[in-house]
């Protein structure tokens, strides 16, 4: 499962950015929640990049990995993630987690994959790889 954290560093081409596009190439099965395509697009089109580029760059996602949607079950399971991810924040003095945080994480347990991340609010648990 491929988190917004380790796409924007593939596309900055940083050390964590070639780690995740190996791990990428490596796995059987590569998935990125659809929401994650929200998240990078917002990003870059904060930072006033080109909407063609932020395209190429989604379509890069897309041709890459599995874009994974969210269903009911998924909905109820990135509830309950994000609750359990913002006691763990407060427990770790960090600021509260997003609900795209929790939406990867679910989407990694229904999957039974590994999340492939730096973020700072999903690192220590079991299901993630950090970067």
């Amino acid at each position: 499962m491929v988190d917004s954290y380790a796409w924007v560093e593939i596309f900055r081409g940083s050390e964590k950015g070639a780690k995740s596009k190996r791990m990428i190439e490596d796995a059987d099965e590569a998935r990125t929640p659809d929401i994650v395509l929200a998240e990078v697009a917002r990003k870059y089109l904060l930072e006033r990049i080109d909407e063609a580029e932020v395209r190429s760059r989604l379509d890069s996602m897309q041709s890459a990995t599995i874009i994974t949607a969210i269903d009911v079950n998924l909905g109820i399971r990135s509830a309950e993630a994000f609750l359990e991810l913002t006691d763990k924040a407060a427990k770790e003095k960090l600021q509260r987690p997003g609900l795209f945080d929790a939406i990867v994480l679910a989407t990694a347990r229904a999957y039974q994959a590994k999340v492939i991340t730096g973020d700072e609010h999903l690192l220590g648990l079991p299901e993630v790889i950090p970067i």
